[in-house]
């Protein structure tokens, strides 16, 4: 149902149902929260990789079976009462989260797509908001982030018709990083990784803290909120840090 593998400071999370589409049972919900917490207190883990099995899908969001036998299971739909949160559970790691949308990520799935940090699109990726479709409101963050992602304007597009949206459009419109072809996804995805992972993974954790929090603020906010932690960061560093740092710099600029 899950799968975790933790090679060389890189963890690879593969949601692992590809005959239901990778669909967001109960169950997968409280894997995929427990997993990402335990990530996260993990010291040897430096950066994280989210994707779905097979190349139909990334998810299908929550699963609509188990939901039209279970009316008590709609409260997965509203993150106060939801059994398992994974998007909280990833919003709560410190750690780059990078996704493989190796597939569809439709509605719920679309919802865990953007609480990723960067996204990797395969050609096969396809996005979808089908809440108005299916007659369930957003909970887990849709709403309000895709709207930041791409203008409100095109995330009414897609919200208001629950069309489909391809991996390339993705990308012209800010929503992806890169878009490669299926047997490129994993490798481009774990190159990024260990890119990130040459980082140091304090300051790993500040600068995506420093990004997100600052996002939901004004800009006159935002830039205080960095100057605070820019000034009790800069103070506990030593300048000989600096200077084996950046000889690390350059030496990776004349190599690439």
């Amino acid at each position: 149902m899950l799968k975790t593998e933790i090679q060389d400071g890189l963890a690879v999370v593969t949601m692992n149902r590809p005959e239901a589409m990778n669909a967001l049972s109960k169950a997968m919900r409280r894997a995929l929260a427990e997993a990402f917490a335990a990530l996260d207190a993990d010291p040897d883990v430096r950066v994280i990789i989210l994707t779905g099995a097979g190349q139909r899908a990334f998810t299908a969001g929550l699963d609509l079976k188990e939901l039209g036998s279970d009316p008590a299971a709609l409260s997965a739909a509203d993150p106060t009462g939801a059994v398992a949160d994974p998007v909280s559970a990833m919003l709560a790691c410190r750690k780059p989260v990078i996704g493989a949308i190796n597939g569809a990520a439709i509605t719920g799935g679309f919802e865990l797509a953007l609480a990723c940090d960067v996204l990797i699109c395969s050609t096969n990726a396809r996005f979808a908001d089908t809440h108005g479709r299916v007659g369930i409101t957003p909970g887990w963050g849709l709403s309000q982030r895709l709207s930041r992602v791409i203008g409100p304007y095109r995330a009414k597009e897609l919200s208001l018709t629950g069309n489909f949206l391809d991996a390339r459009t993705a990308c012209d419109w800010g929503l992806a990083n890169r878009v490669v072809e299926p047997d490129a996804l994993m490798p481009a995805a774990m190159a990024l990784a260990r890119d990130m992972a040459q980082i140091d993974p304090a300051m790993l954790a500040d600068l995506k803290a420093m990004i997100d929090d600052g996002y939901g603020l004004a800009l006159g906010e935002g830039l205080k909120l960095e100057g605070e932690r820019s000034r009790r960061r800069n103070a506990r560093v030593r300048p000989e840090e600096v200077e084996a740092r950046r000889a690390g710099v350059l030496s990776r600029g004349r190599d690439q």
